[in-house]
C-alpha cells in the first residue's frame, strides 16, 4: 500500500512538473498582440503567430530614411548574420519592423534591405499595431514620443518558447551577441566548456579611438589596406594622409549635412557605395579627433609590420 502511495504522489508530482513547464512563461499568445504585419515581400505575417512563436528572435526598430542610428543598427545585424550563416533564418530569426509605416512601403523596406545585403525581414504595419508591439516588447520610450522619430534604439533579442528576453545595444560586438542568440537564448543547460587560461595571451589597453572605431564605425569599414569583399563602406586605411583633415572632420561629425551640401567627395561616396548614407553619430570633435588618431595609429602599425615582413 505505502509502494502504491508513493508511486502515486511521484505520478502527481510530474504531472505538476509537466503543467508547470507549460506555462513557465508569461510572455504567450496572452501577452504579446498577435497584430497583422506586410513583409517586405508582401506577405501577411501575424505578429504572435508567424514572427515570435517557439522562434529565438532578435527584433529592432528602425526607419528607413533616418540619417543617425538605424543605418548603424542594420550594418551591425549584416554582421552578425555573416557569424550565424546558414543558421539566419532556420534557428534564429530578425526582424526589423518600420515606426514610419507611412513612407516604408514593403517595396521601399526591399529596397533598404537590399542595399544592406540583409537577409532577414522587414516588416511595416498599421502606426498603432507597431506602438502597441513595441510597448511589449519595452522597447517604447514616452518622453521622447515629440512628434518626430525618436525612438528607443535598443534591439531585443529573446526565446518566446522559455520566455528569456534582453534589451541589447546596437554598439554591441557582433560576436557577442551572436554568441548570445544562439548559446545563452538556444542551449541555456548546455555545461560550459572550461578552458585554461593560463596560456591566454595578456590584455591590452584600448584607447579611446579604437573603442570608438569598434562600436561606431567597424560596422562598415576596416582598416587593412583592403577593401573587403561585401563591405558596407570603404576600407580606412591610410584615409588621414589621403583626405584633408579638416574634411575628415567635418564627414565623420556630420556626413548627412555634407550630402545635402552636395559635397563632391561625400557625394562620389554615397554613390559608390551603394547609396548607404553614412550615419550621424553625434561625435564630439575630441571624439573625431580621437577616432582620426586611432585610424592613423593603424596604418602606421601595418606599415611597420609589412616593412618587417619584407626583411
Amino acid at each position: 500500500m505505502r509502494q502504491l502511495l508513493w508511486v502515486a504522489t511521484i505520478a502527481i508530482w510530474l504531472l505538476g512538473e509537466t503543467c508547470l513547464a507549460k506555462s513557465s512563461t508569461p510572455w504567450g499568445k496572452n501577452y504579446f498582440p498577435n497584430v497583422t504585419l506586410t513583409s517586405h515581400d508582401g506577405k501577411t505575417l501575424r505578429f504572435f503567430d508567424d514572427v515570435i512563436k517557439d522562434k529565438i528572435v532578435a527584433i529592432n526598430f528602425i526607419y528607413t530614411h533616418c540619417a543617425e542610428s538605424c543605418p548603424l543598427e542594420t550594418a551591425q545585424l549584416v554582421q552578425v548574420q555573416k557569424i550565424l550563416g546558414e543558421r539566419l533564418g532556420k534557428d534564429v530569426f530578425f526582424y526589423s519592423i518600420s515606426i514610419d509605416p507611412e513612407q516604408d512601403s514593403p517595396q521601399v523596406l526591399a529596397d533598404y534591405r537590399k542595399k544592406f545585403r540583409a537577409n532577414w525581414t522587414f516588416l511595416t504595419g498599421n502606426e498603432a499595431d507597431i506602438v502597441l508591439i513595441r510597448k511589449k516588447l519595452g522597447l517604447y520610450i514616452p518622453e521622447i514620443q515629440d512628434g518626430s522619430n525618436n525612438h528607443n534604439v535598443n534591439l531585443i533579442i529573446g526565446n518566446q518558447a522559455t520566455g528569456r528576453w534582453m534589451k541589447r545595444s546596437p554598439f554591441e560586438n557582433p560576436h557577442i551577441l551572436a554568441d548570445q542568440l544562439v548559446n545563452w537564448l538556444g542551449n541555456w543547460k548546455q555545461k560550459p566548456v572550461i578552458n585554461n587560461y593560463a596560456t591566454a595571451p595578456e590584455l591590452r589597453n584600448i584607447g579611446a579611438g579604437e573603442q570608438l572605431f569598434r562600436t561606431r564605425c567597424a560596422s562598415c569599414h576596416s582598416i587593412t589596406g583592403q577593401q573587403v569583399a561585401g563591405s558596407i563602406g570603404p576600407d580606412l586605411y591610410a584615409v588621414t594622409e589621403l583626405r584633408d583633415k579638416q574634411w575628415l572632420l567635418n564627414w565623420l561629425q556630420a556626413p548627412d549635412q555634407m550630402i545635402k551640401q552636395n559635397d563632391p567627395i561625400a557625394t562620389a561616396l554615397y554613390e559608390q557605395y551603394n547609396r548607404i548614407l553614412m550615419p550621424n553619430m553625434r561625435l564630439s570633435r575630441q571624439e573625431t579627433e580621437e577616432v582620426l588618431n586611432y585610424i592613423a595609429d593603424e596604418t602606421l602599425r601595418i606599415k611597420q609590420t609589412a616593412n618587417l615582413a619584407r626583411k
